[in-house]
């Protein structure tokens, strides 16, 4: 039995979520943006044109990392 004395321990930082959260560059389809992703929230879009990063890197994550 539990009395209300006794101490209890939260875990600040659980989560209940099934999905797995965004972070990182990812390609997204719909708009034909490279975006940004921080701890699941939406970051920065940038053109394919004005994004940093070489030929191949960019290839690469169109068809890896679409969204």
């Amino acid at each position: 039995m539990v009395s209300l004395n006794d101490p209890v321990q939260l875990d600040l930082f659980a989560t209940d979520d099934s999905e797995p959260v965004l972070n990182g560059m990812y390609y997204e389809r719909s708009t034909g943006l490279f975006v940004s992703y921080v701890k699941g929230r939406r970051h920065i879009e940038v053109t394919p044109g004005r994004c940093l990063g070489n030929k191949a890197w960019k290839e690469k994550t169109m068809r890896e990392r679409v969204i």
